[in-house]
């Protein structure tokens, strides 16, 4: 993406995937122009319901939501070596496609603190799974007067539950054994 067309390139809100790079210079714009930004994250393995209800509710507190998924190595490491199910761009290409989303951005940490850090957003959204203090960042957003919003859950929605039990040895290249 190149961000070299004048203010109006900053203005992103079509869900496109950025670097932090990137998106750090659209936070700016966006900052300057009085819009409050939202972030999301966590694997977003396989989209469901749940998913998508969390991205309305993050979408309706802010004027710009960008949604911060683990790589696939993150993903590995958190989830085990069947996971993720889909690729980072695929995940991230359904993502951006959903609507209240405006951009989408990757880390590979375990956490996105760093990118909270970085990204100082005004509303940080977890699922109500969480609580305000099991939230990553949630210390960093509230320091600067932002709030934490705990999104309601879909009853019966998780990617765990969804997904059929898979060998180990199956790849995340489409389902293959590797």
């Amino acid at each position: 993406m190149a961000l070299d067309g004048g203010a109006h390139a900053l203005d992103v809100e079509d869900g496109r995937l950025v670097t932090l790079d990137e998106l750090m210079r659209i936070r700016a714009f966006w900052r300057a122009n009085g819009l409050t930004v939202g972030v999301a994250n966590g694997c977003f393995d396989l989209i469901h319901p749940g998913h998508v209800s969390l991205i309305r509710q993050a979408a309706e507190v802010c004027d710009r939501l960008v949604m911060a998924l683990n790589t696939d190595t993150s993903v590995r490491r958190l989830k085990g070596p069947t996971r993720p199910i889909q690729a980072e761009t695929a995940r991230a290409e359904v993502m951006g496609a959903l609507r209240g989303v405006a951009a989408v951005v990757l880390f590979d940490e375990d956490t996105p603190y760093d990118l909270i850090k970085a990204l100082q957003p005004d509303v940080l959204v977890k699922g109500a799974d969480y609580t305000e203090e099991l939230v990553i960042g949630a210390d960093i957003v509230r320091a600067r007067g932002g709030t934490v919003l705990l999104a309601a859950l879909t009853p019966g929605q998780s990617t765990t539950r969804l997904m059929p039990q898979r060998p180990a040895s199956v790849a995340t290249d489409g389902g293959k054994p590797s």
